[in-house]
């Protein structure tokens, strides 16, 4: 008996199945960016309908950002209707977290005085802004290594991309705009302030130079 062939048992698809796979699939792998695809960036605002309503069965929301050029799938609020979550919620940790938030600062200043839709930070630059928060006789070798791995994780996490042929220099993603908002700014500005005035000696002032924050103070993200 002959075998039925792979490609001969396989369903036929549509042009238009097609075009929503090839808009889903990339969407449920991660962020998509107009300056990356700008093919697919106009099939997903032609199909944006559609893979609205496909997204929904599984408990996800579509969100696509025109002005800053940007899609992503975010879970529905289904807790009080026991749908399990497709798309898992990340414990930062608070090194990550504080990352995050002077980025998110550093993004919104770029934005108010740049007209360029790109910030660059080198890994240097990036130091400078933790080094505020981190202390004085911080030794400079361990600094570095510290920066190195909080921003492997950052790009894990796919708020930074590593610029292509620049060594050690990075692109700040502007999903992260989408994740850490005006409210979410606030509230960790609130948190660090407590955090500086539970460390800092009776005798130094609150906004002096703390030990860096530890990992079990980890706040979960949107």
């Amino acid at each position: 008996m002959t075998p039925i062939s792979d490609a001969a048992s396989a369903p036929s698809l549509t042009d238009d199945v097609l075009d929503l796979s090839r808009v889903v699939v990339p969407l449920l792998r991660g962020v998509v960016y107009q300056a990356d695809n700008a093919a697919l960036w106009a099939l997903l605002r032609r199909q944006q309908a559609r893979v609205r309503d496909h997204m929904a069965v599984m408990g996800l929301d579509l969100i696509v950002d025109e002005a800053e050029g940007y899609a992503h799938l975010r879970q529905m609020d289904y807790d009080e209707l026991d749908i399990p979550r497709l798309v898992p919620r990340h414990r930062l940790s608070f090194p990550v977290s504080l990352l995050l938030a002077l980025l998110r600062k550093r993004l919104a200043e770029f934005d108010a005085s740049s007209s360029d839709p790109r910030l660059i930070l080198t890994r240097d630059q990036v130091a400078e802004l933790l080094r505020v928060h981190l202390p004085q006789s911080t030794n400079e070798v361990r600094l570095t290594s510290d920066v190195d791995a909080l921003l492997t994780k950052v790009v894990a996490l796919g708020f930074l991309r590593q610029v292509s042929g620049q060594e050690r220099t990075y692109e700040v993603r502007r999903i992260l705009k989408a994740y850490v908002d005006a409210q979410w700014l606030a509230e960790f500005d609130a948190r660090l302030r407590e955090y500086l005035a539970s460390v800092a000696p009776a005798d130094q002032p609150v906004d002096a130079r703390p030990d860096a924050p530890t990992d079990d103070e980890e706040p979960t993200d949107g």
